[in-house]
């Protein structure tokens, strides 16, 4: 087989494949025994049929048909590894020529992960976020608690922002009852930002026993963008209260028996928490740093298959909220055109940032060991809630180990350029990724663990 390269531009090119027929062999002999189980001759049994009888009845072209059919693919794949081009796209091959019994030649056009070079990454300078905890952090901290433990109080006056109500809801449209748009016994926190617009408004100032109506566009069932009366009728009015911070409140929050137990294990807690933080920083930012100095053009059928996952995506997001598209994207406080246009410049940035993590995985020579795949479907089995045994056959089922490992490799490969930075943090402190490794895994860390364990340093996104 002969393989020619031209480059159409920097992201596609087209090979032109000659092949002798002899290579064809095996696929035409698969041709033959496949054919001759869909066709029947008189006289001879199902799959039995000669070759020259198929050829004399059915003529050689329905033959050299399914030859092709079986070939060009496996030979395609052949002379992609001959010619060292790492395709992004599905190809547009077309069979140019047939010498019956002497070659075949075909083209394919194809887009491509164009070439570049990584520059030396060593000692890039990032800049990461102190590790220092404050009294303000552990304040936030034991007020989430606090939340955690709040009881509701019914009150004797008028709802405000912060207290939670329990309402009946219904909607009418030209004075006609919708009743999809009805809900009873609705406990709900004005001005927690109600994708139906105006909620909020109409429920400060109510109090038991009220009922009240305002003018507002619905957002679900099959009048949604319709504006309709929603009725309120306030069932009670309850106001949160927390608990006090003292030795009873860390007993019943904690296995600590004094508050002083419980702040001090916050703090511990908080400050292991910024040192993940400052790994995964220091990651992220010598990353970026390093594609601020690549200039790479993008395919753009990948960046257009990128983008076009993440609409569908959304779709699904969408369809699954049970909201109109308008009510989606005021409850997430944006628009239509400003996510696309976010769709836009993360895919770039993402494709982008895969061809530099892989030429990175070939230079540094990483893989992937079993151990690691194994504590990926692990950690991934934990996050959905399914068994780790059940993921990894849904991976194998559909053919994702690859990807599963194509991930861990670049993420070992985040770790090579995080550990080859010059890290400070804010307060002008150098920062030791190894010696926070260490810190967070304990002293069994070791130099070729290092990646393995720098992983488990870092908070899965």
């Amino acid at each position: 087989m002969k393989t020619a390269v031209e480059e159409l531009s920097p992201t596609r090119v087209k090979l032109t494949v000659e092949v002798p027929f002899d290579e064809l062999r095996p696929s035409m002999d698969a041709a033959y025994k496949k054919v001759a189980q869909q066709v029947r001759v008189p006289g001879f049994r199902p799959g039995k049929v000669p070759a020259r009888i198929i050829e004399q009845r059915f003529g050689r072209a329905v033959v050299l048909e399914e030859t092709l059919n079986d070939a060009v693919p496996k030979l395609y794949g052949q002379a992609v590894d001959e010619v060292d081009v790492f395709p992004v796209s599905q190809p547009d091959i077309e069979v140019t020529k047939i010498d019956d019994g002497e070659q075949i030649e075909f083209t394919a056009e194809v887009d491509i992960r164009p070439n570049f070079d990584v520059p030396d990454y060593q000692g890039i300078e990032v800049t990461v976020d102190s590790a220092e905890v404050s009294d303000e952090d552990v304040d936030t901290q034991l007020d989430a608690l606090r939340q955690r433990f709040a009881t509701l109080t019914g009150v004797e006056r008028a709802a405000a922002t912060g207290d939670f109500v329990v309402m009946d809801l219904r909607a009418e449209i030209d004075g006609q009852n919708i009743e999809e748009q009805q809900a009873n016994e609705v406990s709900y926190e004005v001005g927690a930002g109600s994708v139906l617009q105006g909620l909020d408004t109409a429920l400060e100032g109510m109090s038991a026993g009220e009922e009240k109506s305002f003018k507002t566009e619905l957002v679900g069932g099959e009048n949604a963008g319709d504006e309709a009366d929603v009725i309120i009728n306030v069932k009670s009015v309850k106001e949160k209260v927390l608990p006090e911070l003292d030795d009873e409140f860390a007993q019943l929050a904690s296995e600590f028996d004094t508050l002083d137990e419980l702040k001090a294990s916050i703090r511990e807690q908080a400050r292991r928490n910024k040192l993940i933080d400052q790994v995964v920083q220091a990651r992220e930012k010598s990353l970026d740093a390093l594609l601020d100095k690549i200039d790479i053009p993008l395919p753009e059928s990948a960046l257009k298959a990128e983008v076009d996952a993440r609409k569908h995506n959304l779709d699904h997001q969408i369809a699954e909220s049970g909201l109109s598209r308008d009510a989606f994207f005021r409850l997430y406080q944006t628009t239509e055109e400003e996510r696309f246009e976010e769709f836009e410049k993360n895919s770039a940035r993402a494709i982008k940032v895969g061809f530099v993590l892989d030429k990175i995985v070939k230079a540094e020579e990483l893989g992937v060991s079993e151990q690691e795949l194994t504590n990926f479907v692990v950690r991934r089995a934990m996050e959905m809630g399914v068994q780790p045994n059940e993921l990894a056959q849904h991976l194998a089922d559909n053919d994702q180990l690859t990807l599963a490992m194509v991930e861990i490799v670049r993420d070992k490969a985040k770790s090579v350029l995080g550990d080859a930075a010059k890290v400070v943090d804010t307060d002008g402190n150098e920062v030791d990724l190894k010696a926070i490794y260490t810190e967070i895994n304990g002293e069994q860390v070791v130099e070729e663990g290092e990646d393995e364990s720098a992983e488990d340093a870092k908070p899965e996104a």
